[in-house]
């Protein structure tokens, strides 16, 4: 299992766009319009191979909505042995390391690209996305046997319905001085040890009330529900960047969403945001020092974008994905 998690091989994607936004997304509330799905160009960079499921570039007054509902929580596989091999895989995980503990995490059920009905509301993407937990994780997409719970489709979502697929976040951070923020993560931590990354984590259900599908579920409470996990999305990748890199919240400009990466290698998601951060390098290596979360990671490298490209290789499959969406806000610049 560790050979396969080399990520250098040039001739295999180890990472695949679901969906890229150069233009950027800001929260949105829920609204109801007529789909409209573009073509899935192919784009190719140095080193990396990029599928893009929905582009959005271009577009004036994008917004991110979330459509939270149980229709977007994972089936369960009909193989029995399968499903079992869940809980004596967390079991396992658990004598290892007592630290270890289950909690809920959004997973991600596709998303709908709308195109523009009323011009004074612009166009929007809406984010599908159920509930899971991180026992389900270790045991399904973290699982050696991960690819036996893939089901025969070429469609994302149904290849991926058995997996838990949590939805993760990133955030590729740009300093005053023009410096990229990677991270070197601790060989402590359970996915990729020791490999570059992006910060990031999850957001989270806890921070919004949704630990459960079991609410009031009138339209007025729906929609209120959407627009919490919405804001949810981009206010758990400010926590992340905060309590990883140690800078102040009020040091960052708003997050814009760019696009969501599924690595290759156990099918993981994860939603990816661009943020400005208005400290110099120098003082955020001073601040990072003092992270709350230091403990995550083993160094900070502050570097130019043209070094990041070299550092992409030694990243997961879907931070390479991040560093495309990144690249592909300067591709598509008007």
């Amino acid at each position: 299992m560790e050979k396969a998690e080399e990520i250098d091989d040039r001739d295999v994607p180890s990472f695949k766009l679901l969906l890229a936004c150069p233009s950027g997304l800001s929260p949105s509330q829920v609204r109801s319009t007529a789909t409209n799905r573009r073509s899935t160009p192919q784009f190719v960079f140095p080193k990396i191979s990029i599928n893009v499921t929905v582009k959005c570039e271009h577009l004036c007054k994008i917004k991110v909505s979330v459509h939270f509902d149980e229709s977007y929580d994972r089936i369960p596989h009909p193989d029995i042995d399968l499903e079992n091999s869940i809980s004596e895989i967390w079991d396992q995980r658990v004598q290892l390391s007592t630290s270890l503990f289950n909690g809920k995490k959004f997973r991600y059920g596709g998303h709908v690209f709308h195109g523009v009905i009323d011009p004074n509301q612009g166009s929007h993407v809406c984010l599908h996305l159920g509930l899971t937990d991180y026992r389900t994780f270790v045991g399904t997409n973290l699982s050696p046997l991960w690819d036996k719970f893939l089901a025969q489709s070429q469609d994302d979502c149904q290849q991926c319905q058995h997996t838990s697929s949590p939805l993760g976040n990133a955030a590729v951070v740009e300093t005053s001085d023009k410096r990229i923020l990677v991270l070197q993560r601790s060989n402590m931590v359970g996915e990729f040890p020791g490999h570059f990354v992006f910060p990031g984590g999850h957001p989270e259900p806890e921070e919004v009330g949704t630990l459960s599908h079991l609410y009031d579920k009138d339209l007025t409470n729906a929609q209120l529900i959407n627009r919490k996990v919405s804001q949810e999305m981009f206010d758990s990748i400010v926590r992340e960047v905060v309590e990883e890199i140690g800078v102040p919240a009020s040091s960052l400009c708003n997050p814009v969403f760019i696009g969501i990466t599924r690595r290759i290698l156990n099918v993981r998601p994860a939603a990816f945001f661009f943020i400005k951060c208005s400290l110099p390098s120098k003082e955020i290596q001073q601040l990072y020092s003092s992270a709350q979360d230091g403990y995550e990671s083993t160094k900070l490298y502050t570097v130019p974008v043209n070094e990041v490209e070299s550092m992409a290789s030694k990243m997961p499959g879907c931070h390479q994905g991040g560093f495309a969406l990144y690249k592909l806000m300067f591709h598509f610049s008007p």
